[in-house]
């Protein structure tokens, strides 16, 4: 069974049309996991995969790096249609022998042609923005055929998704054959940023605008008006989950992880809601112009951040490394870990 019995004509990489209004079916149903890997204690990285894989439905796949390769441990969405699939982000790591991601998809996608033999099927490998840990894996699908993979500058990400005079400010669809996806520009975490909704899964992927953890505007008031975008796009769809890039929160209010933290055993979920971009919307608003680290429950906001900023997060990190070395033996000798 296809996406669609009467696919759209093909148009190139998806067509670039202006987006039909969204439908009045509901989305399909999908899962996520009650908990995502989230790291190993101690020495035993072994005991967890390099890389996650959970089928959200037929069509759509999350998959997750491991914190053992890095702490990032970044979320990275394939998504399947009639034509073409979309690969967005690549993950942190560029090694294949350590982080075997293109061997990973081509698996998924042999998979997914064997249930929906087609003769020729391409795949997009773009990216929710320029960040060196959601790009580092792309060298991995250098040569592989029927394959584009976009550049990480942003006037090359306006140029194939064709917003022209529109970017940031226009919604463009991208079709990837009986699967339209609606892509707006999210610069202010990053210049290239973009947010894709699928309207078939009613999923938001925000990458690293909105996301349970550090939320870094490096450019304030670029990030404000694309979260007073977001929160206006999110109104007028169905939106079962905002999917970020990270989990960095804790379960506890206001609390984070700290950077480098390669075991979260009490980490936050990884979806949102429409509610949640909202929130994240009013609460940047009311710290705008007052650069620095501001708390609230379920995120934090790295607004416009100072060097001092930067620092005393790294110091942070570091404590922690610190910290657990020495704590570790002392588990190992009560049973609390393995070796």
């Amino acid at each position: 069974m296809t996406l669609t019995e009467n696919p759209a004509p093909d148009s190139g990489h998806g067509g670039r049309a202006r987006p039909e209004p969204a439908p009045d079916s509901a989305p399909v149903p999908g899962s996520l996991p009650a908990r995502w890997a989230h790291g190993t204690p101690g020495r035993r990285r072994a005991a967890e995969p390099p890389i996650q894989v959970h089928h959200y439905d037929e069509h759509t796949v999350i998959l997750r790096q491991s914190k053992s390769l890095s702490y990032e441990a970044p979320f990275l969405y394939l998504l399947f249609g009639d034509d073409r699939a979309l690969l967005l982000d690549t993950g942190a790591t560029a090694d294949p022998a350590l982080f075997p991601l293109r061997a990973t998809v081509d698996r998924l996608i042999a998979g997914w042609l064997s249930e929906h033999p087609r003769a020729h099927y391409e795949l997009v490998v773009a990216h929710s923005h320029g960040h060196q840990d959601h790009l580092a894996a792309d060298p991995q699908f250098a040569g592989r055929p029927a394959t584009t993979v976009l550049p990480r500058d942003a006037e090359s990400v306006r140029s194939f998704f064709g917003f022209g005079a529109d970017w940031p400010t226009g919604t463009v669809s991208f079709d990837l054959g009986g699967r339209v996806l609606e892509v707006l520009g999210s610069p202010g975490h990053h210049e290239a940023a973009i947010t894709v909704h699928d309207p078939r899964t009613g999923i938001l992927l925000t990458g690293d605008t909105v996301l349970p953890g550090r939320l870094y505007a490096f450019d304030s008031a670029a990030y404000l008006a694309t979260l007073d975008r977001l929160a206006a796009f999110a109104a007028e769809r169905r939106v079962t989950h905002v999917l970020g890039g990270h989990v960095e929160m804790t379960r506890r209010p206001r609390r984070d992880h700290p950077l480098g933290a390669t075991c979260q055993p009490d980490e936050a979920p990884l979806e949102m809601t429409a509610d949640d971009v909202v929130a994240i919307r009013d609460a940047a608003a009311s710290v705008a112009g007052r650069p620095g680290v501001h708390r609230f429950d379920n995120f934090v906001i790295y607004l416009e951040p100072r060097r001092t900023d930067l620092l005393a997060l790294v110091a942070r990190g570091l404590a922690h490394r610190v910290c657990s070395a020495l704590v570790r033996p002392l588990r190992r000798r009560n049973g609390e870990i393995r070796p």
